[in-house]
């Protein structure tokens, strides 16, 4: 067998092994370091609720926005999924990103897009024992009219492990449309069922769905709740708990995975482009940091999943886990103040991140 190649029997194995430890109650101090995918003494790994999992305090997001810094040209458009996928450049760019993730301790990858999906299974080839893969093919399932039934979506779940070259899936979080609450009851019920039968076929370790609807997510949680296993939603460094009918408590008493998009609110946290040798790149980094730290003071989170274009903010990030937790008052009000500011410059296509001050 090639070295880093699981098989089917192997990955029935360890999902068994996962739900053992769930049944039996362990805490996260209980989980022995050889059972952790990747460990590393220097990150900090949380349990995935039901999973069983010790997921990384901080993930990697499939999006890489921005990556025509790193490497010109790269984009076919203005669209950062028009990157050209097999360029040399692009194909070592991402690499690299992964391999650092592994060297810090970094053991989760959230793919989203066809795009994605495709990049980042190349990237994890030789090496997926050390590396949990999430998956969504959002093109081909509940945003798109045609793929709203179980089977449409289980054919997209078999295109799409085909096209990628994989074997299997940790994780299947579908992409349901932002607003999920347009969704009909009927059209819930087909995606239901097609995550179920995937896990059940062996197909997807675990299971789960994209949202960015909260009273939304609070209500497929209660109605399935052994079914979902983890949700992909935002979760900015302005983000609180609502006062009341908080999304929080629905996700803890069910035991649900919790990966928080749009850390850095689509880099409008940011004053740098991420250019090499920016001038703002210090700053940047700070501000970084101290939104990775304010994220993780919530336990509720599994991990926060920032996009990252480059070696050395993955080093950033992992930083941030070692760093305290709890932010002093000057650093509160310094991030505080750099989130007003990107408040201000959220593009058109973003503001709806700011409904997700409360949640």
């Amino acid at each position: 067998m090639p070295e880093g190649k699981v098989t089917r029997r192997q990955f029935v194995q360890t999902t068994a092994a996962a739900t053992a430890v769930v049944a039996a109650g362990a805490a996260a101090a209980e989980v022995p370091k050889s059972k952790i995918v990747n460990y590393n003494e220097n990150m900090e790994y949380r349990l995935w609720g039901k999973a069983g999992l010790m997921i990384s305090a901080v993930c990697l997001g499939g999006h890489w926005k921005r990556i025509d810094k790193m490497v010109p040209g790269v984009f076919k458009s203005r669209s950062w999924l028009s990157a050209k996928l097999d360029d040399n450049g692009f194909i070592k760019n991402r690499t690299d990103v992964v391999s650092r993730c592994i060297d810090v301790g970094i053991n989760h990858i959230d793919a989203c897009t066809i795009e994605e999906v495709r990049a980042y299974a190349r990237a994890v080839k030789g090496r997926r024992e050390k590396m949990h893969l999430g998956c969504s093919w959002y093109q081909r399932e509940l945003r798109n009219g045609r793929c709203r039934t179980k089977k449409a979506l289980l054919n997209t779940l078999d295109w799409g492990m085909k096209d990628a070259g994989l074997d299997y899936v940790d994780l299947w979080r579908i992409t349901m449309h932002e607003r999920s609450s347009r969704h009909t009851d009927g059209e819930v019920e087909e995606m239901m069922a097609a995550l179920e039968a995937a896990k059940k076929a062996g197909k997807a370790r675990f299971i789960g769905f994209s949202s960015h609807d909260r009273p939304h997510i609070a209500k497929l949680i209660k109605a399935y709740p052994d079914t979902v296993d983890a949700i992909v939603t935002p979760y900015t460094a302005k983000t609180t708990e609502a006062p009341k009918d908080s999304l929080f408590p629905v996700i803890k008493e069910h035991n649900v995975g919790f990966f928080g998009i749009k850390p850095f609110a689509s880099n409008s946290l940011f004053k740098g482009d991420s250019s090499p040798g920016n001038p703002h790149a210090e700053e940047d980094d700070k501000r970084a940091r101290l939104a990775i730290r304010y994220i993780l003071c919530n336990d509720t989170i599994t991990a926060p999943i920032p996009g990252m274009i480059n070696t050395h903010q993955v080093d950033n990030v992992a930083k941030a886990v070692t760093e305290a937790r709890q932010l002093n008052k000057a650093e509160a009000q310094e991030l505080q103040d750099a989130m007003n500011e990107a408040w201000a410059k959220l593009p058109r296509d973003y503001q709806w991140l700011k409904d997700w001050e409360c949640v």
